[in-house]
């Protein structure tokens, strides 16, 4: 006779095979592949920490990005970050901000040893509520990347750390999580990221003719390397990206070659060194109009849905509006156009006005409150991961509109044509 025991082992071990096979997991799917591409706002340079500056806002879609990017159980608030801002002005009473010049005119004494004293117990409170926020940032389970962002290059679970470096995150992270929630099956982001790179040079697509050396290049003495490192990042990145394309079981556990992947979509974040020269700058439009379908050949994806960021370094709709690189990534996606799947998405529409307040109070005297909700430059968008994860967000909003041939997707969310948000 069978025991009662063993026919529980028998029950068990069937229900096991059953939700095996009948999850989502192993069901086969394709792996939805989305390449991201750009210089060093694609890059990324927000530490994580500053994601938090969200919780600034009242903003109901604010919201539902700190419930996207925060796990349930971090406990992070309004209060719990204005508290980490009023510690930061403490600090910068003290210290006189990022020289501690209060500090070093400060006479040797007991006053003084108290006052270091004071500072390192706040400072030390300041760098844990910091690593804190780091840690309490979701790790995906189904998304997975392989990223090249300067000296940055790993690969594994989408999670903080695909940035400038391991702390930081660039647009990728909200993209890959809100993607996640819009589409089914095994999500992979490939993304090939170097900053200080143009189009018209260094990422130049082959339609768009041979690179024609100004003047002062031609009589450089370094015109043959000039020539020869033309289209050098277009070249590293179709490389990175076929290199992922050829072994993608070892970049997505789920990838089942009877499924085999698609290419879903692309992601473009570029333009601030196109700014600085007429002949870069007044071929933007042509030069992205070729870059997207010479993309679309060199994967064999006629369609391929392409997204393009907006650059938005100069904030205010006017200055963006003046700039020729902004307006010549616009009137790409327009030639092209909804119908040819191609959008832009406005970058400045996203931006952190909070910590630009903040900066604008004269960051070094200010650092530790300024260090809460930015870490870099204007031209890296204050660093702020309130501004990343916005901007991620509203490409991914984007990527779905083209993806399921949607357009108030795309026309009726504030993220094309400059329409405002109104963050913070």
């Amino acid at each position: 006779m069978i025991s009662s025991a063993l026919i529980r082992t028998i029950v068990l071990a069937a229900m096991t095979s059953f939700i095996l096979v009948a999850s989502p997991v192993f069901s086969g799917e394709k792996v939805k592949v989305f390449i991201l591409a750009g210089q060093s706002n694609m890059v990324g340079h927000a530490r994580a920490h500053t994601i938090a500056t969200l919780l600034a806002s009242d903003k109901a879609r604010d919201k539902e990005l700190i419930r996207l990017v925060f796990k349930q159980s971090s406990g992070h608030s309004k209060a719990t970050f204005e508290k980490q801002l009023a510690l930061g002005r403490k600090l910068d009473e003290l210290t006189g901000g990022i020289s501690f010049e209060k500090i070093k005119a400060l006479s040797p004494g007991p006053k003084k040893t108290a006052i270091e004293a004071h500072v390192k117990e706040l400072k030390e409170t300041h760098e844990a509520y910091k690593q804190e926020v780091t840690s309490s940032c979701v790790v995906s389970d189904r998304v997975y990347i392989n990223s090249i962002a300067d000296r940055n290059v790993r690969s594994g679970k989408l999670a903080v750390g695909y940035g400038g470096d391991g702390k930081k995150i660039g647009p990728e992270y909200a993209f890959g999580l809100s993607i996640a929630e819009k589409i089914d099956g095994p999500i992979l982001i490939i993304k090939t990221s170097w900053g200080g790179k143009s189009l018209n040079y260094n990422f130049r697509p082959p339609s768009a003719g041979t690179y024609e050396l100004s003047e002062k290049e031609e009589s450089s003495g370094k015109a043959e390397e000039i020539r020869k490192n033309a289209s050098l990042n277009w070249r590293m990145m179709n490389e990175a990206v076929h290199a992922v394309l050829d072994n993608l079981k070892d970049n997505h556990p789920e990838y089942n070659a009877d499924a085999g992947y698609e290419i879903a979509g692309f992601v473009w974040f570029q333009g601030f060194n196109d700014q600085f020269s007429p002949s870069f700058r007044d071929n933007y439009k042509a030069n992205m109009i070729s870059f997207i379908k010479d993309v679309r050949k060199e994967y064999k994806v006629p369609n391929l849905p392409f997204v393009i960021g907006v650059l938005g370094t100069g904030v205010t709709a006017e200055k963006v509006a003046g700039n020729a690189v902004s307006v010549g990534q616009r009137e790409a996606a327009r030639t092209l156009g909804f119908t040819e799947k191609v959008a832009a998405v406005e970058s400045y529409t996203e931006y952190s006005h909070f910590s630009n307040e903040i900066f604008k109070k004269g960051w070094p005297k200010h650092f530790h409150e300024w260090d809460t909700v930015g870490s870099d430059r204007p031209y890296h968008y204050l660093g702020s991961g309130a501004f990343f994860v916005r901007l991620g967000a509203a490409f991914a909003d984007s990527m779905t509109g083209l993806m399921e041939k949607n357009e108030e997707i795309i026309m009726g969310k504030p993220f094309f044509e400059g329409k405002q948000l109104g963050n913070e």
